[in-house]
């Protein structure tokens, strides 16, 4: 099937997911504008993230050698150095088709338990009041009804999924009015949780929990380079915290350097020597998985499902040529090999990924939560197209049961990653 123009059989696949041809209508969000309130974060299309407070522009294409000396300052593993080299080359202008999409409901809505409890440890009840970490969900009439229809109609239980999203109610949340970045919320013990207890931690990987010949440890690598990418923006919370001129807390003041904070979380020398290494891998198993997941985004483009404009972008993205960089697919071809090599464990994977959404749900930052499932649906739908049941992926027969709401977060988590590895090239810059 042409990823440009689906045949007639995939017109009629379309019809038979789509139903009726209704294109989603958006509504306008109005960002915040300077300055800031204290506590808020910088919304994701501020002209800080195009250009310095002086007009320098921050970000920017590398190019070739300077991106393969920049790779080779930040990893030692041959393997995925080609695809890091081509990911700072190319990865600025994917960051701007993506930060468009993100803009359009398709993309930024979603209907979010916020009031599920914690089933993991014990906790003393938090409440946020403040607009660090509170989020509101958006009127109702402001939700297109063709998506919530949608999403209705293609919610289902499946007992051994790659992640149970929620139950769709009328709350739906605006990523776009609520942006993930810094609020002070200390998410240390989930995150702990996260890696010693919903990671693998077998005999075989005892000296290399990230590299060694299993899927397991592709798994502990991907769920580390999420909580980079998640450490990344948090950082860049705090660079437009200071930027905005907002004060810090007597709370927040330990979180105060930016710099200090992004050695900490993110350098060779930090708690995480590997975490930029895990964050780049992350994003090459995302960037396949979207180049998986093709001519399913194409069908709802057609369809009408995604509105016109977004349609547009979408394709841009979905022909962006980074996406079928053979570097890239180094990734997915590893965890794919390990995985058929011990399909039969696999199961495993599906159930931690289950526990990975579930233990969102003890983040007592609304805002975090929202971000955290979102992030969570994103790289568990990308684990799916990958590898799917027994290792060989997803069947293109078996696409339609990708719901609108996980390519949403896919392509979401996707925009994620490339803003965090934008950040992290401004920070490696200045700080070197």
């Amino acid at each position: 099937m042409s990823a440009k123009h689906p045949s007639k059989l995939a017109s009629l696949i379309c019809v038979l997911i789509c139903g009726v041809i209704d294109p989603v209508q958006g509504f306008v969000v109005h960002r915040p504008s300077l300055p800031f309130s204290p506590g808020t974060s910088w919304p994701h299309y501020s002209n800080y993230n195009r250009r310095t407070a002086g007009g320098d522009d921050r970000g920017g294409s590398m190019s070739a050698l300077s991106a393969s000396a920049a790779a080779s300052a930040l990893s030692t593993n041959t393997e995925l150095l080609p695809g890091m080299d081509a990911i700072m080359t190319q990865n600025e202008e994917l960051w701007e088709m993506l930060d468009k999409l993100r803009d359009k409901p398709y993309f930024r809505l979603y209907s979010v338990d916020m009031l599920a409890s914690c089933e993991y440890m014990p906790q003393e009840l938090f409440e946020c009041y403040s607009e660090t970490c509170e989020i509101y969900p958006v009127d109702e009439e402001e939700i297109p009804l063709r998506l919530k229809e949608v999403d209705d109609d293609e919610h289902d239980f499946e007992l051994d999924g790659w992640a149970r999203w929620d139950m769709p109610s009328d709350d739906y949340y605006d990523t776009l009015q609520f942006p993930e970045g810094f609020t002070g919320y200390d998410g240390s013990e989930v995150w702990r949780f996260i890696h010693d207890r919903i990671g693998f931690h077998d005999d075989e990987m005892v000296d290399d929990e990230y590299d060694a010949d299993t899927w397991k440890a592709d798994f502990n690598k991907a769920v580390s380079g999420l909580h980079a990418m998640v450490s990344a923006q948090v950082v860049r919370g705090i660079v437009e915290k200071i930027e905005a001129g907002e004060e810090f807390s007597d709370a927040e003041a330990v979180y105060s350097d930016p710099k200090a904070e992004f050695e900490r979380r993110l350098g060779r020398n930090g708690e995480t020597p590997l975490a930029i290494e895990n964050m780049y891998f992350c994003y090459m198993l995302m960037l396949t998985a979207v180049s998986r997941a093709r001519d399913r985004l194409l069908l709802d483009c057609e369809c009408g499902r995604i509105g016109a404009e977004a349609a547009q972008i979408l394709k841009g993205i979905l022909d962006f040529d980074l996406l079928e960089n053979t570097s890239i697919s180094v990734a997915s071809r590893k965890f794919h090999d390990h995985a058929v090599k011990d399909k039969d464990t696999l199961w495993e994977a599906r159930m931690r990924t289950r526990d990975l959404m579930r233990i969102m749900n003890c983040v007592q930052c609304n805002k975090c939560r929202l971000h955290g499932k979102v992030s969570v649906l994103g790289l568990s739908t990308a684990l799916q197209l990958l590898v799917g049941q027994r290792g060989e992926g997803t069947a293109d027969s078996e696409m339609t049961r990708v719901h609108r709401v996980e390519l949403a977060a896919l392509m979401t988590t996707l925009s994620k990653f490339a803003t965090a590895i934008r950040f992290c090239q401004q920070m490696q810059e200045e700080i070197s």
